[in-house]
């Protein structure tokens, strides 16, 4: 073109090209310029917004476009870049693309046929001076230097890898693989691929842009003009598959990629990761000092095509050419899918003129997006070119249906993935001008679409691969700040804002990490970060109330509802130490103030609760067997089976015990205890210091208070009832103050002739006749179980004349007036058994309801089988003594239990349980 000045601009990267390039096109009044990617046309477009304004600069791409009334300056993918527009300014980036087997021949058709009205510029690697001398005539020649350093340093592995890096890998699967493993170790990565949409694209930059992450990975994308403040570059790989097989990439295409870098003036570095390979070291001072081999090729296609056949047309666009510097390219995506169109027979039968065909070329020019097969990608062409060429335009139902399926955001990364390439493909067909009835509607819905699934996308790709936790206090470590903690009322500790984990009373529980690095850091940055606020918890902590704080029966020593500590077995029982629960990050004086206050609570406790066993131990003027009782009590916790210890309390004398009994120490039938040590804070107080010196690895439990008697487990600790303040007895077991109470009802019973149960007996235990004489057999005593008819009451006269009342010395309870319904269910309050009074009237139905009695003796003995007498028992003489001797009376043959007590030769013990009972045994 006449007066049209061509100049390539060769050089590295890092060069400015790009840049230089802008600026000579806002010098004119119009220009447009081709760029290799979508993604690096986007951003080119909102730099040039920024200067210009959105209403003059448009941006087209084959699934964008973005063009005002005014456009005065137009970016453009090089396939985008519109024809015979007559611009004042034209450029070409990355023109050294003119040799890529996939799109070179876009390249090599622009290098050859476009220009600008004034000035032409072809940006690129210094390889293609040759080519374009060759092929450009009079083309001038401007070589710009890297403005920074490129150094090579070998093999790093990733964990090892220094902030502000770029990790390169060739496909999905090993950069997701880069980024999942940089997540772990390091915080997190940003992802960059070339099949990302811009908005997904720019979303995961401006993350690394802005220092959430220090760590980018991507595809072989960011070699072609993106600019990234990358200081190292890393290959992943050294191989790549590129469409049709698996091949190594060449040194300028490392180059390409290593060159990103460093900005500006500052320096880069590169290298490898991974299971890729050392660099030769010809090929690393290759990439250093950017020498390369020319280029000797370019990829080449027809752009004149002929539309008056689909054979005509297929025969131009593999037409072949001599120019040594062309090769005709392979067979393309496009080619291929015409030829398959074209043995459609419905198609074939449609294309049979030039605007037929011509429209066939279009639709076979829409790329495959999907990449899911050649033959459903045909009949995908198929569909839309029928319908163009029947209908004139794409139907709208069906159209509209294709668009609604894919407009989903749920899914993870692969299915989002998958349809933002089935969006491009529809966002393609909506920008090509008269496809569709209402194209600026489909254009905007399309985008839409496109836009909800790239911030899906987006935001998939930030939960997987980026722990923002993590970056944010690596990243605080690293500038070696003072770290923000805040710790809120449930104990949640947040560092700069990101929660790692709690505090429960003095010690950090750390949220869960996915990897021993993250939870390496979490740990560094917390216990930096909480430092002070445990120092300020310990001091609260100090001067908090003894209400505040309490123990366990477990022996754990608690502040509300946080375990700041435990008990632990001392020199003496009654005198614990403490362990406290405080982490070794908190410092040793935290460690001491803790532990200081919780020696303190539990001092006071014992100190309270023990009240009267300390006065007992303490007392100074007790001396010889008494002092020695009193140790005895205090190292049994004030409380000890009298048989235990029977020979000790039998060489006690009056003056001894009556000191002891000053103390509150009862010499109980069964126990010798203090009474109030068997309340319950004291009882258990009193199991845990049992169970810590008895080093038990778990602690029973104090009973339920105030239950008399409680069922009595078979495997229980031994000791362990007596510490309870209980005595077991048969299948359970009975408080032992109210086990000395019943002994006391017990002591004027003949236990040897035997006796039965009266009222006062089950209303101290709380019994019912069974359980009672299940409690009586724990004891030591036989029960005889039998039945007899039911005596009830005579019955006063209705007309209250008191002639008719009963006698007067009658007892108002019988014996077994107490018994419990439940041991008689047909049994009423008034139908319970009693003694037959005098003057008492006997009803005598056909069938006499029966009830059930228990006789008790000591120890098993013999006794006379029992007589049923129709319910009646005579008494005994009381005032007889001893066994009557000789043949029984008629009357003395009739009582089938004796109320005489034994003679004895000496006084009886009145601490001796059922002394009298022994003592008649004795004399037996």
């Amino acid at each position: 073109m006449q007066g049209s000045r061509i100049t390539a601009v060769l050089g590295p990267t890092n060069t400015g090209k790009t840049h230089y390039a802008i600026q000579r096109m806002l010098s004119y009044r119009t220009g447009v310029i081709g760029l290799p990617l979508r993604l690096l046309a986007r951003e080119v477009y909102d730099r040039i917004v920024a200067i210009k304004g959105p209403g003059v600069v448009a941006l087209v791409t084959g699934e964008e476009r973005i063009v005002p009334p005014r456009a005065a300056y137009w970016v453009c993918t090089v396939e985008a870049m519109p024809d015979g527009m007559g611009c004042d300014f034209l450029a070409v980036d990355e023109i050294q693309l003119c040799a890529d087997p996939e799109r070179g021949h876009i390249f090599t058709d622009r290098l050859l046929h476009a220009r600008g009205l004034h000035e032409t510029l072809f940006l690129g690697a210094e390889t293609m001076r040759g080519a374009i001398a060759a092929l450009v005539p009079g083309a001038q020649f401007m070589v710009r230097d890297r403005m920074s350093e490129l150094t090579y340093t070998g093999s790093k592995k990733i964990s090892r890898m220094p902030a502000r890096s770029a990790i390169v890998g060739f496909s999905v699967d090993n950069v997701y693989a880069i980024a999942e493993l940089l997540r772990r170790t390091k915080g997190g990565a940003a992802v960059v691929m070339g099949a990302l949409s811009p908005r997904t694209r720019n979303a995961q930059v401006e993350m690394y842009q802005n220092g959430d992450v220090d760590y980018l990975v991507a595809t072989d994308a960011i070699g072609m003009g993106l600019n990234l403040d990358i200081s190292h570059v890393a290959f992943s790989s050294l191989t790549k598959y590129d469409g049709r097989r698996m091949r190594h990439l060449e040194p300028q295409e490392l180059a390409q990629i290593a060159g990103r870098a460093g900005r500006h003036i500052e320096n880069g570095t590169f290298g490898v990761t991974g299971e890729a390979p050392p660099l030769d070291d010809a090929v690393a001072e290759a990439i250093c000092n950017h020498q390369f081999r020319p280029v000797a090729k370019l990829q080449w296609r027809n752009s004149r095509l002929q539309f008056g056949s689909v054979k005509r047309l297929i025969g131009s666009l593999e037409d072949r050419t001599d120019d040594p510097w062309l090769t005709r390219v392979r067979e393309s995506d496009d080619l291929a899918a015409l030829k398959t169109l074209a043995q459609d027979a419905e198609v074939a039968a449609r294309a049979t003129d030039g605007p037929s065909v011509k429209l066939l070329w279009d639709v076979c020019r829409i790329p495959d997006f999907r990449g899911i097969s050649a033959g459903e990608h045909a009949g995908l062409l198929t569909q839309i070119y029928n319908d163009l060429h029947q209908l004139g335009h794409v139907s709208a139902n069906w159209f509209a249906l294709q668009v609604r399926r894919i407009d989903r955001t749920d899914g993870d990364i692969d299915t989002l993935s998958k349809r933002l390439a089935y969006i491009r493909t529809w966002t393609y067909v909506a920008q090509r001008k008269g496809w569709l009835v209402d194209d600026s509607h489909w254009r905007d819905e399309t985008r839409a679409v496109e836009d909800r699934l790239s911030d899906a996308l987006h935001g998939a790709l930030t939960q997987r691969f980026v722990d923002r936790r993590t970056s944010i206090l690596l990243r605080r470590l690293k500038q070696k700040e003072s770290l923000l903690a805040e710790v809120n009322e449930k104990g949640e500790v947040t560092v700069e804002g990101e929660f790692v984990g709690r505090l429960e009373g003095f010690r950090f529980r750390m949220d869960k990490a996915g990897s021993p690095d993250e939870a390496k850091t979490l740990r560094q940055a917390s216990q930096q970060a909480i430092a002070p606020h445990l120092h300020l918890r310990a001091d609260r902590f100090y001067n908090a109330p003894d209400t505040e704080i309490d123990f366990t029966e477990q022996g754990g020593l608690m502040w509300g509802d946080q375990a700041v500590g435990k008990l632990v077995a001392g020199s003496d029982p009654l005198k614990p130490g403490v362990a406290v629960f405080v982490d070794d990050e908190a410092g040793p004086d935290v460690i001491a103030k803790v532990q200081r206050r919780l020696q303190h609570f539990i001092d006071r406790k014992i100190a309270a609760g023990f009240e009267p066993l300390l006065a007992l131990k303490n007392d100074e003027t007790l001396t010889g067997a008494a002092k020695g009782f009193a140790y005895r009590m205090a190292e049994h916790f004030g409380i000890i089976p009298r048989g235990d210890i029977a020979d000790e309390v039998k060489a006690l004398e009056q003056d001894a015990r009556s000191a002891l009994r000053k103390h509150g120490v009862r010499f109980g039938q069964f126990t010798i205890f203090q009474p109030l040590l068997l309340k319950p804070a004291p009882t258990r107080l009193r199991l845990v210091l049992w169970s810590l010196a008895r080093d038990l690895q778990e602690f029973p439990q104090s009973p339920p208070p105030g239950l008399v008697t409680v069922p009595a487990a078979k495997d229980a600790v031994p000791g362990y009832y007596a510490m309870a303040g209980y005595r077991a007895a048969g299948e359970r077991a009975i408080r032992i103050d109210m086990l000395e109470r019943l002994a006391d009802l017990l002591r004027d019973k003949d236990s040897r002739a035997g006796f039965e149960v009266n009222p006062d007996m089950l209303s101290i235990t709380g019994m019912t006749l069974d359980q009672f004489a299940d409690l009586m057999a724990g004891l030591g005593y036989k029960a005889e179980k039998a039945e007899r008819a039911k005596v009830k009451p005579a019955r006063a006269d209705v007309t209250g004349d008191p002639s008719v009342a009963k006698p007067a010395d009658t007892p108002d309870h019988a014996d077994n007036a107490a018994m419990p319904t439940a041991d008689v269910p047909d049994a009423t309050p008034q139908e319970m058994p009693q003694e037959m009074p005098a003057g008492a009237s006997v009803e005598t139905p056909d069938a006499p309801e029966m009830e059930v009695f228990y006789t008790f003796t000591w120890g098993g003995r013999a006794v006379r089988p029992a007589r049923p007498t129709g319910g009646d028992r005579p008494r005994g003489n009381p005032k007889s003594k001893g066994k009557p001797k000789g043949k029984p009376t008629a009357q003395a043959s009739k009582p089938d239990s004796y109320q005489a007590k034994p003679r004895y030769e000496k006084p009886i013990d009145p601490d001796n349980p059922f002394a009298a009972a022994l003592a008649g045994f004795k004399k037996a």
